[in-house]
């Protein structure tokens, strides 16, 4: 008889979780798999954290964040959506997943449901599952777009919506007739929106819009952003949330008792990130581009497989012919010396696809997609 025994909650999470642990990938293969920029972070963001260690910022700081960065944060979003935010509304967190962890944590009963449309991003499910609530998987249509109907029908009976856009792995992004009808549809209920907007920048044909600029769902959704794709900032750990009053406090309160304060002088270099002009970001999303333009490419050279063209992020969600399972598929392909990551992992509709991600730069690209192809022969 084992003497320790894991909470319920972590074993439902170990029981069901398909997130793989990544690392260093091993010698002799190349990742296709990993959803993080190859480019350095800017060196005035980096200048910028030297700087601001050298001038002292090494102490506890304020738990809501730095006051000049949320009121940069607030007077940014309400220029790009036109809401009203003000820097009460916003609130510093440990890189993205803490923005999302917590949000859920506050907001979440245990036996409370939250739709999640997917194929998506694997954590959220994880994440309900560990505060003991119910993930409602509701599919995206054959182009990965909202299901409205489905979607609004299983939201009357949650407490929360999470929204991925644009999407992760599927690249798509989510048109903004279908937010306006779903707030609309949700007229009424209690349900709040967690928006996950974390490659808001990566947007490929200029059909982006935030979910804070429509004003038919605007006053339920709960933003959570970082800035770890946009500037190459993975490592730092820093994103926010901006949420309505009353909401935000409970936020704050879940995410003080998870992480205390942020890294100060991370929260200085920030502020530099975001201010940097367009054009420091816009050499990236065109390298990007030509990046996903090649492997669209590779992919059409290849019998069998079917995907929807990415608007935004770097993934695309490619499926095969073959009557093999995800896992079954990412081993064939590891074995083959490319790592990629199983489409189930994102949710039942993934099942008999797999993800690939353009990020990597492009002469792993170039080996990556020679070796998929042979193993797809």
């Amino acid at each position: 008889m084992e003497l320790y025994s894991p909470a319920r909650t972590a074993a439902t999470v170990s029981d069901n979780s398909l997130r793989p642990v990544t690392g260093v990938v091993p010698e002799g293969l190349v990742s296709l798999g990993i959803g993080e920029p190859d480019f350095p972070t800017p060196t005035s963001i980096v200048d910028a954290m030297c700087s601001a260690l050298q001038a002292g910022y090494t102490n506890y700081g304020d738990f809501n964040g730095d006051p000049e960065l949320r009121e940069l944060i607030a007077h940014r979003t309400t220029q790009q959506t036109g809401a009203a935010i003000s820097s009460n509304d916003v609130l510093i967190t440990h890189g993205g997943s803490s923005a999302i962890t917590a949000t859920l944590m506050a907001t979440v009963n245990p036996g409370d449901q939250v739709v999640i449309p997917e194929p998506t991003y694997s954590l959220y499910a994880d994440i309900v599952r560990l505060i003991g609530a119910i993930p409602v998987f509701v599919p995206l249509t054959p182009q990965h777009q909202l299901d409205v109907e489905k979607v609004a029908t299983a939201a009357k009976s949650a407490r929360l919506l999470v929204l991925c856009n644009p999407g992760n792995p599927t690249g798509v992004i989510l048109r903004k007739e279908s937010l306006e009808r779903l707030g609309r549809a949700l007229e009424g209920t209690g349900c709040l929106v967690l928006a996950d907007e974390a490659y808001a920048d990566f947007d490929y044909n200029s059909t982006f819009v935030p979910c804070l600029a429509v004003p038919e769902i605007r006053e339920r959704i709960v933003l959570c952003q970082t800035l770890s794709k946009t500037y190459s900032m993975t490592g730092w750990r820093v994103g926010y949330v901006i949420a309505p009053p009353g909401i935000s406090g409970w936020i704050r309160q879940v995410h003080r008792g998870m992480n205390g304060s942020i890294n100060a002088a991370v929260q200085r270099a920030a502020i530099v990130a975001l201010t940097l002009g367009p054009s420091q970001v816009a050499e990236q999303i065109r390298e990007y581009r030509k990046r996903k333009d090649y492997v669209l490419d590779r992919l059409r050279r290849i019998p069998g497989l079917r995907w929807v063209d990415p608007e935004g992020a770097f993934y695309v969600l490619v499926y095969y012919s073959d009557p093999v399972s995800s896992l079954d598929m990412v081993q064939r392909l590891r074995d083959h010396g490319v790592l990629v990551r199983a489409g189930n992992e994102y949710g039942p509709s993934g099942e008999g696809s797999i993800r690939l991600s353009f990020a990597a730069g492009q002469e792993i690209l170039e080996v990556g997609m020679d070796r998929f192809a042979a193993a797809l022969k």
